[in-house]
């Protein structure tokens, strides 16, 4: 499992024990109840309906406003379900999650619905059952030449990363090639518009023999969500970065 998400885990009342900030979201008044000896809620809600090409950026955009921890879509025997789980930041934005409730991701209504830290524990226990067990994963489609060329392409050193949590950091990807030798300065994480994570990166790697001995991790995972990897370029890995300052 990723560090990420692990710590999410692990970390309990201590993950809410600070102030969302100044954002618009948290102008309303109080919630009309107090914890009193015990944790706040876990913030997870379910969503139910997704298209069964919908990405992480998808949820976001769908979200937007609100603080995504995780993001987890749910597969049976390989297949996406349609349904998923997210993690929010703070007890107090699942309230807002939920007047998502029925809106439109594309052409489809999403139902949104509380949910329970043991719902997403399982959850994440069965999609990492599934892909120890050689089941096929994907949640979306993947581009027709997504394997063309791949062996043949020329490589510069370094390597675009797909799918990735949107949790995850630059340990994350460390410890992902934890066979080679990464400095942080190498990593790039992309950010959306927003200034939000995208879930995809560029790695620099010491040397083209090092990026291509890298390609062995292409569709392994990181946490339960497996990664993509690309040959790239320092122009096309500059211009994304470019993009999302």
């Amino acid at each position: 499992m990723g560090a990420k998400r692990q710590r999410v885990i692990d970390q309990g009342p201590s993950f809410f024990g600070t102030s969302p900030g100044s954002s618009f979201m948290y102008n309303a008044p109080p919630p009309p109840y107090t914890y009193v000896s015990q944790p706040p809620p876990f913030p997870v809600v379910r969503l139910r309906g997704l298209p069964f090409d919908c990405t992480e950026a998808d949820v976001a955009e769908f979200f937007r406003g609100l603080d995504i921890v995780d993001v987890l879509f749910v597969h049976k025997s390989g297949k996406f379900t349609g349904e998923a789980f997210c993690v929010l930041a703070y007890p107090l934005q699942v309230d807002f999650a939920l007047q998502k409730n029925r809106q439109n991701i594309g052409r489809r209504y999403v139902e949104v619905f509380r949910s329970k830290r043991q719902e997403y524990y399982k959850a994440i226990a069965n999609e990492v059952s599934e892909t120890r067990s050689g089941s096929p994963r994907r949640s979306i489609p993947r581009a027709k030449s997504y394997d063309e060329g791949k062996e043949s392409a020329e490589h510069t050193g370094i390597l675009r990363l797909r799918g990735l949590p949107f949790s995850a950091g630059k340990d994350d990807i460390v410890e992902f090639f934890k066979d080679f030798v990464l400095a942080e300065e190498a990593i790039h994480i992309i950010m959306n518009s927003e200034g939000r994570p995208s879930g995809e990166a560029y790695v620099e790697f010491a040397s083209a023999e090092d990026s291509k001995a890298a390609m062995a991790k292409d569709r392994m995972t990181l946490g339960s969500r497996y990664i993509e990897l690309f040959p790239s370029s320092t122009e096309e890995m500059d211009e994304a970065i470019a993009r999302g300052r």
